[in-house]
């Protein structure tokens, strides 16, 4: 189980990229009318994320405050 304060949905102002960080690391992120781009599980470290999709892509982002994510060129905020 993951034990930090950003489970939950995130999604950028335009809706396009939606992130569902679930609580026990894995996430489901949805682009546009694709739901479930892409899968996989992600680690959080103070205010840094890792991802490692399913088929071995990684990336990562930052949480800048409590309701902002900044990932890949994007920002995503909670909903």
């Amino acid at each position: 189980m993951q034990d930090h304060p950003y489970v939950g949905m995130w999604v950028t102002d335009d809706g396009q990229v939606r992130h569902q960080l679930l609580p026990n690391g894995r996430y489901d992120e949805a682009r546009g009318n694709r739901e479930s781009a892409y899968r996989g599980r992600y680690e959080v470290t103070g205010s840094h994320i890792e991802y490692r999709d399913d088929t071995g892509f990684t990336a990562d982002g930052d949480f800048v405050d409590a309701n902002t994510l900044h990932h890949g060129g994007m920002v995503l905020r909670r909903k």
